[in-house]
């Protein structure tokens, strides 16, 4: 995980799925003035959803991999940070959210 190269697959991915959809003026209106109604027609379609997931992917993998080394950095136990990677993972800024609050204990018991 010492890499961001590990989150490149998904970037790619992502940039292979969007542009096109970029390019075709189909998304371009309802990125650049989202609306609740639009957002919900973009990712209600399959092509929408999988650009979702990749989104959520990337991300969610990029802050797991920032929990992972600051954990590391700080020598918090592996038992107190695995749940709060699992959560980074599952249900991103829930899991983030742990983290931080575990810092802030950990920080405090030091």
């Amino acid at each position: 995980m010492a890499s961001l190269w590990v989150i490149a697959p998904l970037a790619l991915a992502y940039a292979v799925l969007i542009v096109p959809q970029m390019l075709g003026g189909g998304i371009a209106a309802d990125l650049m003035n989202p609306t609740i109604a639009g957002l919900a027609k973009l990712l209600g379609s399959p092509a929408g959803v999988a650009v979702g997931w990749i989104h959520f992917l990337a991300f969610d993998l990029f802050v797991g991999r920032w929990v992972y080394l600051d954990s590391r950095e700080r020598k918090i136990s592996a038992w107190l940070a695995s749940p709060c990677l699992f959560f980074t993972l599952m249900l991103g800024p829930l899991g983030f959210l742990l983290y931080l609050l575990l810092r802030t204990v950990v920080r405090r018991q030091v």
